[in-house]
């Protein structure tokens, strides 16, 4: 699944999910960050692991994340927003309007615990509880919800 796939890492605050993928064999990365000083720390990583030809970062908010572009539909998604905004829904919502999801797309979420998820129950491949966090994984279907 991750050899050559090309990831997208919203919220990506220090790039950690997204640079993994990257040394798994990812053969592209877009980074969505807006806070200032995880840009700086995502730069220096990007730069530190040597990915920063395999590596685009986006300086915004990843609700105002723009239509995909050209090349096509990411192969795998990660979103670790602040919790209990109901962001992941949202931030779901905007890649799907803006074509950057394919039938395939493994889409890989870390929510609260208590949080609930965009996707119905019957569709997660996984599902892992940490103390307070979840982490959860399912396959985009177009037109489904998330």
């Amino acid at each position: 699944m991750i050899r050559g796939a090309r990831v997208l890492d919203g919220f990506a605050g220090t790039g950690a999910l997204g640079l993994e993928a990257l040394s798994r064999g990812a053969g592209a990365a877009i980074f969505v960050e807006q806070d200032r000083a995880a840009l700086r720390a995502l730069r220096e990583n990007v730069t530190a692991c040597g990915m920063s030809g395999r590596a685009v970062i986006r300086a915004m908010d990843m609700l105002r994340l723009p239509p995909c572009n050209p090349v096509g539909p990411v192969d795998l998604v990660f979103l670790d927003p602040p919790y209990n905004r109901d962001l992941p829904a949202r931030a779901l919502a905007v890649l799907e309007r803006g074509g950057w999801l394919r039938p395939s797309t493994l889409i890989v979420v870390e929510t609260a615990a208590t949080e609930s998820l965009p996707v119905a129950a019957e569709r997660l491949l996984l599902e892992r509880r940490h103390g307070a966090a979840r982490l959860s994984v399912w396959r985009h279907e177009s037109g489904a919800a998330a």
